[in-house]
């Protein structure tokens, strides 16, 4: 979602804030601005659009100061307009938001019939006018952001700076994450440790509620009723190089290649290959008394957790529910004691997920979560914290966040069935044996990289592709259709293959490519006679498939695509390198922009 950067230094800040923004260009957006403190003055200059165009801004008409606040915006509230671009202003300040103020029309309305004029359609100038009203009335800055929080309702991130006080800077946060930097003679506000990345190591994250008041010198903690408190200072650990394509050509291509490795580091925290066992990290309840567990996500990682809930309900019988967590607090679902709710989100943040998470908590449920960011609010409210390991992933489109959530969950569902008594130790051993094989399996799809990339053009043309697999194969059908429509912009469905004569065989003809994954074993023939009757409608067939299933059901396909022969255990993570490719490489075939698709962000933290 939305960017925030921040920096109070003694140096000028205006290019250090622009370069803050393009780190976190791989979040989405579609306008950005700066505003910076200088001479009693407000100095703000925004732009719709890629950062070229505040860059560009900036080159013709320059923002002098050592304090100030930049923002990369992803639209909610009005169009992406440059008006409506952050920062937004008063003559007594200028702020940036990340979230949505759901009372806006509220707070709006009452300010306008108090003579306040507004200049944006968006929801956060509410929130920079109702600041103003306070420090003209007298109120320090301090005294007004302690009168203004709890007047807003809903989730945000803010970075303010005050004309009266241009040494200073106030960040706030309730739902939307805000980091703390600390340097030497100077200080910074972040969205994530990535952003800060090149400016400091040393960061604190504001708990919910709080918010701080950073000076050159340090910063001023409060907790949500105005105390002063302390959070810890720690070393981030996240790199600017993560952020460099090296030799690739984008970011998305950069990490589907990086699959082999960050799967390897990430399964290294869950198997000991000395005893061939499963491990978890330290946790204090009792995995064996569980009795139902339910799953929550969103988009790909909601795919992840489907194919969980065949490996749980088959290796350790533990049965799963499993909703989007957009829909799941408002049906207002049945949690029965001793259960475990299981969240998984790559960046820990997302904002119906997490919601979902308070939800269950509350509502006295064991709480798991799957995530890449052993630092965000999912992970810091868990009773089970189960990290992925992939590194910054900076693509929009999730691909190695995705196999490594399978990983991680693989590595869950033996555990469980290991403690509830449903697998031994010959079992474990066969599991473990399988999941060490992932890395190469991987390596070995990727090899195919080049006949994808060929097979591509057949695919670009076409205005609607159906995907369709059984059993662990259709979330990765799902998936597939997913990650096309999301870059290439081609109208995409997956399908269990079964319910393709239940509706969808309607949509059918020569127009219409159909991508089948399908490896051989039990579930192969029954999707062979799918194919069929794709082929007897005059449907052109992609079949992904190992050499067996090729030789037995390859002639006559459009194209083919081969995969090594693996177990089924593991063929979910091994077939979602072909599914990424494709939609990668007919994306690069239509000239969309790969890496920031339109529309997109990389972390939803507005519901």
């Amino acid at each position: 979602m939305c960017g925030i950067i921040g920096i109070v230094s003694k140096q000028e800040v205006a290019d250090r804030l622009v370069d803050g923004l393009r780190r976190m260009e791989y979040r989405g957006y579609d306008s950005a601005g700066v505003c910076t403190a200088h001479n009693g003055q407000l100095i703000r200059r925004r732009a719709p659009g890629k950062l070229a165009g505040l860059v560009a801004e900036l080159a013709r008409d320059p923002a002098q100061g050592t304090t100030g606040i930049a923002h990369t915006r992803w639209a909610t509230h009005g169009a992406p307009t440059a008006a409506n671009a952050h920062p937004h202003a008063t003559e007594q300040l200028a702020l940036v938001h990340n979230g949505i103020i759901e009372n806006f029309r509220t707070l709006r309305e009452a300010l306008t019939a108090r003579g306040r004029k507004f200049e944006s359609d968006t929801d956060t100038e509410v929130v920079a006018h109702l600041l103003s009203e306070q420090v003209e009335s007298g109120a320090s800055p301090q005294q007004a952001v302690q009168a203004v929080l709890p007047q807003l309702r809903g989730a945000f991130a803010l970075a303010i700076v005050f004309r009266s006080h241009p040494d200073m800077l106030i960040g706030a946060r309730l739902g939307s994450p805000l980091v703390v930097g600390y340097g030497e003679g100077e200080m910074f506000l972040g969205s994530d440790a990535l952003a800060l990345a090149p400016l400091t190591q040393q960061i604190s994250y504001l708990d919910e509620g709080d918010w701080v008041i950073i000076t050159r010198d340090g910063a001023e903690i409060f907790d949500k009723d105005n105390n002063p408190v302390t959070r810890e200072i720690t070393t981030s650990g996240a790199s600017a190089a993560a952020i460099e394509k090296g030799n690739y050509r984008h970011f998305m291509q950069k990490e589907i290649f990086e699959q082999p490795t960050v799967v390897a580091q990430t399964l290294s925290s869950y198997l000991r290959q000395v005893d061939q066992s499963v491990a978890l990290p330290q946790f204090d309840f009792d995995l064996s008394t569980i009795n139902r567990v339910t799953i929550v996500a969103c988009g790909t990682s909601f795919y992840a957790g489907m194919v969980a809930k065949y490996w749980f309900e088959q290796f350790a019988r533990l049965p799963v529910d499993i909703d989007v967590a957009s829909e799941f607090r408002y049906r207002d679902p049945v949690l029965e004691a001793g259960g475990l709710s299981l969240f998984i989100s790559q960046s820990g943040e997302t904002a119906d997920t997490l919601a979902a998470l308070r939800h269950c908590k509350a509502a006295g449920q064991t709480i798991a979560v799957v995530v890449n960011v052993p630092t965000s609010s999912m992970a810091r409210e868990a009773d089970l914290l189960l990290p992925t390991h992939a590194g910054p992933e900076i693509g929009v489109a999730s691909t190695k966040a995705f196999t490594c959530q399978l990983a991680v969950l693989a590595a869950l569902a033996a555990h469980l069935a290991v403690k509830r008594g449903r697998m031994d130790r010959a079992e474990e051993c066969e599991v473990v044996e399988q999941l060490l094989e992932v890395p190469a399996m991987l390596n070995a799809a990727l090899s195919h990289d080049d006949e994808i990339a060929a097979m591509a053009h057949l695919i670009a043309p076409a205005r609607d592709v159906l995907y369709l697999g059984r059993g662990q194969d259709y979330p990765l059908a799902l998936e597939g259709a997913l990650k096309l429509k999301e870059i290439s912009y081609i109208h995409a469905e997956g399908y269990a293959a079964g319910e393709m004569k239940h509706g969808p065989i309607a949509l059918i003809d020569e127009a219409v490519p159909v991508i089948v994954l399908a490896p051989s074993g039990p579930l192969f023939e029954k999707t062979v006679s799918n194919m069929q009757e794709v082929r007897a409608r005059g449907g052109k067939i992609v079949l992904i498939s190992d050499r067996e299933g090729l030789d037995e059901a390859g002639e006559g396909c459009l194209a083919t695509i081969e995969m090594p022969k693996v177990h089924p255990l593991i063929a979910p993570l091994v077939y979602a390198v072909p599914v990424q490719l494709l939609a990668y490489h007919v994306a690069c075939a239509k000239g969309t922009d790969v890496d920031q698709p339109r529309n997109l962000a990389k972390s939803v933290t507005v519901e």
